[in-house]
């Protein structure tokens, strides 16, 4: 489970989380939805560690920065961080062994089949396409087997056939009890498959809502409804983050 209380980042121009509270629970695929400057990447930063912050941050019931609870958890972020001139094998052998996994590399290969790019394992990192490295980015999330999954836009540059797979592997993932928190702008996408969705505007959460919540009204009528087009502040957060895309794997896990 992730879940998070009284999360609040005041930078000081600008609020990116004001009291932001959820919960991503085990067997459920929960939604993170907002616009720029929702405070959807102020919320992630914090969860992965980051961004210094107020307020409380669990996984799997530890501490979000503990050892025990980094065990437990995979990450996805939207830019995938690889690390150039690294085979795909060599990448898979490195998470493998610093998570301890036992036969990862079985492990490993399952996803890489799944994504169509075994034959691709002696393939450094930047002779990758753009879809190949998501589909990389993510094999080394899952092949650790994570309780708990932070998925930050998952479907970018991937085909239509990859993002099939990866809906059918999150769906798979929940099945088996894993949580799910989910990032993304794609609502048609995760149409089918949501349990949870959290609305947020202007660094708070306007809406926490259940599937069976909303009696007949789909998802996006609901976002559509509550964001009505405010000026973004995202550019100016990210500034004062001081914390671009292109964060190492390490540093986030």
């Amino acid at each position: 489970m992730i879940e998070v209380k009284n999360l609040t980042k005041d930078y000081g121009k600008v609020i990116g989380a004001n009291n932001v509270n959820l919960v991503a629970r085990p067997g459920e695929i929960t939604i993170l939805l907002g616009g720029n400057g929702a405070g959807k990447s102020t919320t992630i930063k914090s969860i992965i560690g980051l961004l210094k912050y107020k307020g409380e941050i669990t996984i799997c019931g530890q501490p979000n920065l503990s050892v025990e609870a980094k065990r437990n958890f995979g990450y996805i972020p939207e830019t995938p961080v690889l690390y150039d001139m690294l085979t795909i094998k060599e990448h898979i052998d490195f998470i493998g062994n610093s998570y301890g996994v036992v036969n990862y590399e079985k492990k490993a290969d399952k996803y890489l089949s799944l994504f169509r790019i075994q034959e691709k394992k002696q393939t450094i990192a930047k002779e990758l396409s753009k879809g190949m490295r998501q589909k990389l980015s993510m094999t080394l999330a899952l092949m650790i087997e994570p309780k708990a999954l932070l998925v930050d836009e998952p479907m970018m540059g991937l085909d239509p056939n990859s993002i099939q797979d990866t809906l059918r592997i999150m769906e798979l993932l929940k099945s088996q009890g894993t949580s799910i928190l989910m990032s993304t702008h794609i609502i048609d996408m995760v149409d089918d498959i949501w349990d949870h969705a959290y609305i947020m505007k202007k660094g708070k959460v306007l809406a926490d809502v259940s599937r069976n919540e909303l009696e007949g009204k789909s998802l996006k009528q609901l976002y559509f409804e509550l964001n009505d087009g405010d000026e973004s502040n995202e550019a100016l957060i990210d500034e004062l983050n001081g914390v671009k895309e292109g964060v190492s794997y390490e540093a986030a896990n």
